[in-house]
């Protein structure tokens, strides 16, 4: 029997406060709100923008701190952040109508909308099924170079998923997969006869009088939008937007707190919302439930601490259980910036959280926090609990960088001169590199999109910083023939061919 199927796997402003069910008292909310701005101190976070859904209403929406470190521009309900990977249970809504209003099912294949659509393994070419394309299953892994390491429109992309070798077996685990979501927009555009962008605008974005919430950076305003922050050489500072419009449905919409707050109500009532619906009761139902079990090495370190007893994935939407509730949830992330969208259905509540800070994961931690404070007690202070867990996280994985870093061999010299390393490199997946020598360097240009300066390291190994530092680094390792000639690249694990 194949395994139970499917248990499942980016200065404080005025509060602006809704009029609470009389079970949710003022003196929560304030101390709510205290906690919040204490947290984000804790962690760091230069932004944050916080709402919370109980009993079908706002009761919480409030900015904390600043849109741009260096300002003193303040974070309000109406400043855009980017949603990142929560627009991916956006996408399976917008699927979720085709199927209510009979224009697509679930199991049907994939190919019978996009004929041209190939993988590598011919059988999942032809089994992948429209369910599939959200529940990250297919057997293939991780891709995201094929957005963030190239400046390829989306088409290209999805014509490149033909060359990309399985990881593991079709339905046979979990992977994280952006693409896959692009693959469904391309069906919601077939099926509809609108782009993914239009569609989403109109019958999610329009309906839920989302005014404020745009499909893409491009189309975002950037009156009154956040700057991505991050560390970088443990310094906190301003890092460039990095745009996901090329992956649209899989995690592209910007939009404000106040917005937000009337997504997570629609979602919370099973895609209801006054004047109508978004889907059927069943559609809402089929869409959160557990459909792929996400093993504890793909889910997310929190669990360390709340312990739950299944973590699932259901279409865009993670699950896991606590305190005897199931939890619906997703996180966001790009660079600099950060979201997650919660909820617990039995009880009634949501919330939804952005912020503007490298992958502060205070999110998690302001989650449960209203869990507890508004409908199931407990005085666990996640703020610090988590904060302490990544901190150990953080340090493991500087401890294992350094102990990489150890294994150098010191005092060897490249096979060849510099020139001898230089020239086009290409593979019909990873694109094109070009390696040129300055001085005693090389530098790469990988896809005319990122600059890299390479040193030599040891052997025929070069390693250093892309362009942009926030970007990190690459390693090279040239590989040499018989006849002392460089024949291959394997940068950072992508492996191209010498051409000229």
């Amino acid at each position: 029997m194949k395994k139970l199927a499917l248990l499942l796997f980016a200065g404080a402003l005025s509060v602006n406060f809704a009029l609470a069910q009389p079970k949710t008292s003022g003196k929560q909310l304030k101390e709510f709100d205290a906690w919040v701005e204490n947290a984000r101190k804790e962690w760091g976070a230069v932004g944050l923008a916080v709402t919370v859904i109980k009993d079908n209403e706002v009761i919480f929406k409030k900015g904390y701190g600043l849109r741009q470190l260096g300002t003193h521009d303040a974070v309000d309900t109406n400043t855009l952040f980017a949603c990142a990977s929560t627009t991916k249970a956006m996408t399976a809504t917008c699927m979720g109508m085709l199927v209510d209003e009979g224009k697509v099912n679930w199991d049907d294949r994939v190919i019978q909308y996009l004929p041209g659509f190939q993988l590598y393994d011919p059988y999942v070419t032809r089994e992948l099924r429209i369910r599939d394309l959200f529940l990250h299953n297919s057997g293939v892994g991780n891709t995201d170079f094929l957005w963030g390491f190239m400046d390829i429109g989306s088409d290209n992309i999805l014509e490149k998923m033909r060359w990309v070798k399985p990881s593991y077996s079709f339905r046979s685990g979990f992977i994280y997969q952006n693409i896959f979501y692009l693959v469904a927009g391309k069906v919601i555009e077939k099926v509809s006869g609108h782009p993914w962008d239009e569609f989403i605008q109109e019958r999610i974005f329009g309906p839920l009088g989302m005014s404020n919430t745009y499909p893409s950076l491009q189309a975002a305003p950037t009156a009154n939008r956040t700057k991505p922050h991050m560390k970088v050489d443990g310094k906190l500072m301003v890092i460039e937007d990095m745009s996901a419009d090329a992956i649209g449905p899989a995690g592209s919409v910007w939009s404000s707190i106040d917005d937000m707050g009337k997504w997570a109500l629609c979602m919370l009532d099973s895609g209801k919302y006054t004047g109508g619906r978004l889907v059927s009761p069943k559609t809402w139902e089929e869409m959160t439930k557990a459909q792929t079990l996400v093993p504890s090495s793909e889910f997310y370190p929190t669990a360390q601490l709340t312990k739950p007893n299944f973590t699932t994935y259901g279409m865009g939407w993670f699950q896991h259980d606590y305190k005897g509730r199931k939890v619906n949830f997703h996180t966001g992330s790009l660079p600099g910036s950060i979201a997650i969208h919660g909820q617990l259905p039995e009880e009634k509540i949501a919330v939804y959280v952005f912020g503007n800070t490298d992958h502060v994961e205070v999110r998690h931690a302001i989650m449960y926090k209203a869990f507890d404070l508004f409908a199931l007690g407990g005085a666990t202070d996640w703020g610090s609990g988590f904060l302490a867990l990544y901190t150990k996280l953080d340090k493991a994985a500087e401890a294992a960088r350094k102990k990489q870093d150890e294994k150098r061999v010191m005092g060897t010299k490249p096979s060849l001169p510099l020139s001898g390393y230089t020239g086009v490199y290409q593979d019909k997946l990873y694109g094109t590199v070009e390696v040129t020598a300055t001085g005693s360097q090389l530098s790469a240009n990988i896809n005319d999109m990122h600059k890299a300066t390479l040193d030599h390291w040891n052997y025929d190994t070069f390693k250093g910083p892309l362009g942009k530092k926030w970007d990190g680094e690459v390693t090279a390792l040239f590989q040499l023939n018989s006849e002392g000639k460089v024949t291959t690249l394997d940068l950072s694990g992508f492996v191209l061919q010498k051409v000229k």
